[in-house]
């Protein structure tokens, strides 16, 4: 049942950013949010802050339907769901993401083509040899 909630609050916040004619990039240029942290929320995959609803509201008008309901939704904790493939993969259990930003920009190349930038800025955390003598709550346990 929760599933199909989801899929029908994001079915309307897809609605929403379908009738502004906007793309996720115009709707970050407008919020200050970045692109991907937008389709994020318009698929109800971040939480959305209490400081960052009148940006998005204000780059979605009321023409658009984004309903005092579906701020409340975005305002919750997301639930996020996963393919049962992906979550077999090994290597998903050593991956972390604290303090990423992320953007997806499309620009021109030399040759006129489209093409894409994925860029990743994210916390740089070092490796650290797990050695027992540095575990503080184990001090004075023998």
């Amino acid at each position: 049942m929760a599933s199909t909630y989801k899929t029908s609050v994001v079915e309307r916040l897809q609605a929403v950013k379908e009738k502004s004619g906007k793309t996720y990039s115009q709707i970050a240029q407008e919020t200050g949010l970045t692109n991907v942290y937008v389709a994020q929320l318009l698929r109800r995959q971040a939480q959305l802050k209490p400081e960052t609803a009148p940006q998005l509201r204000a780059a979605l008008p009321d023409l658009c339907c984004l309903s005092d309901e579906l701020i409340i939704e975005m305002s919750k904790p997301p639930f996020r769901c996963y393919d049962p493939n992906l979550v077999q993969e090994p290597a998903i259990y050593r991956m972390s993401a604290i303090d990423v930003y992320c953007s997806v920009d499309k620009i021109k190349g030399a040759d006129g083509n489209d093409r894409v930038v994925v860029t990743i800025d994210g916390k740089y955390l070092g490796h650290t040899e797990q050695k027992s003598e540095n575990m503080l709550s184990r001090s004075g346990m023998q």
